[in-house]
């Protein structure tokens, strides 16, 4: 009994210990805390996870990243573009018992009513503003009260989290349990850890906007060209839907990359990686990074498939292109492909709009330009998900 004893310790200091080398430094959150006050109840013991991509040049502190990095490098403006709006939502159905993953990416313009992490409305919005309305907020209340500096940042940032985190959940009416944020920075960091990343293209493309310049079929790209592939929406026939399927894509290759490295398998090829992007990362504080790693290669052996949620039209809002949404069919697509029960009924479309079946493919943009959320492309971005396993092709 004494040597069982001895031998469960030391199985547990070391399991300790290593999660300790491959954690420490690493910036969590508490954001869920608040989130999980409002969340829908979970029907089983599945596990949900929301990716979010925050767009914003900014370091942890609220520095700007340097201006030639940012130019050169990000090809992606000054460090006032994209504020704190997370371009990228990617919820991850993870079953009970195992199976087949899957993923639901939430088009950055879908037009819906957007909260803060109390549960109180903003109003209707483009559901990526629910983090810069929370942050927003809290920075203006914050600063009244003396707060500065890091403190500041970092208290405003959570509410961000707060608002998405709540957001999300109300407009797909699942609860997330898990949640993980990287910003640009930290998006370039891992291309380059990982370079050169495979991605395969139908079609060549060359758009000055996002510095994406690719001939078709598969090729290699480094942490520059990675980011120009994800970023690319003009020329595109489904705009920002297409940029969703590219995102889709490289998440792909890379767990494809990751398996193949082997780096789930190994502590030491782990802790490398996250010794590069912890300084950009942010995890929620009760994720067991090393229990998720441990089960990451049945995650990555082609038992993911992703789906782009649906979207039912195009509109102008406040002078800005939006996403028309039906939240009462998005929360059945989301119930039927993880096995839930169905919604209660809900309002059938954005605000009470009724949405344009299609929409004609807009002009190229003047220089200098933004372009419309929703540029071509049909109403429906649900048509073809794209499956893990490998180097999907994308257009």
């Amino acid at each position: 009994m004494w040597a069982a004893s001895a031998v469960v310790l030391i199985a547990s200091g070391a399991t300790w210990a290593a999660y300790r080398t491959v954690t420490d430094g690493l910036t969590t959150s508490d954001a869920l805390d608040a989130a999980r006050r409002h969340a829908p109840r979970h029907l089983d013991s599945s596990v949900n996870l929301l990716l979010i991509g925050l767009d914003s040049r900014k370091d942890m502190d609220g520095n700007d990243l340097p201006k030639e990095f940012v130019q050169d490098q990000l090809h992606a403006g000054s460090s006032e573009i994209g504020y704190y709006n997370t371009n990228t939502l990617i919820l991850m159905h993870i079953p009970a018992g195992g199976g087949k993953v899957t993923a639901f990416s939430v088009p950055r313009d879908d037009y819906v009513e957007t909260l803060y992490g109390d549960g109180t409305s903003q109003g209707h919005h483009k559901i990526k503003e629910a983090y810069s309305f929370g942050y927003t907020k809290a920075h203006d209340a914050l600063s009244a009260e003396g707060v500065k500096g890091p403190e500041l940042e970092h208290r405003s940032r959570e509410a961000g989290r707060e608002a998405t985190l709540t957001t999300v959940q109300r407009f797909l009416g699942v609860p997330v349990d898990h949640f993980a944020e990287v910003n640009l920075l930290g998006f370039y960091d891992i291309a380059k850890v990982l370079q050169p990343v495979e991605v395969c293209l139908r079609h060549p493309v060359r758009d000055r906007y996002s510095g994406a310049d690719f001939p078709a079929g598969p090729q290699k790209l480094d942490p520059k060209q990675a980011l120009a592939f994800v970023r690319q929406r003009h020329g595109l026939d489904g705009g920002d839907l297409d940029r969703t399927r590219r995102q889709q894509a490289f998440l792909a290759s890379v767990t494809h990359r990751l398996k193949s490295r082997g780096v789930f398998d190994d502590l030491g090829k782990l802790r490398e990686l996250f010794d590069v992007v912890k300084k950009d990362l942010v995890l929620d504080s009760s994720w067991d990074v090393l229990d998720f790693a441990r089960r990451a290669p049945d995650l990555t052996s082609g038992h993911v498939e992703f789906h782009t949620l649906p979207v039912s039209g195009f509109a102008t809002r406040g002078g800005e292109s939006v996403n028309l949404v039906d939240p009462e069919r998005i929360r059945r697509t989301v119930a039927e492909l993880t096995g839930g029960a169905s919604p209660s009924p809900e309002p059938s479309t954005s605000a009470g709009a009724k949405p344009p079946a299609t929409r004609k493919k807009d002009a190229q943009p003047s220089p200098g330009a933004p372009a419309a959320s929703g540029t071509g492309g049909t109403s429906d971005a649900s048509d073809t998900p794209v499956t893990a396993g490998g180097v999907p092709c994308v257009d």
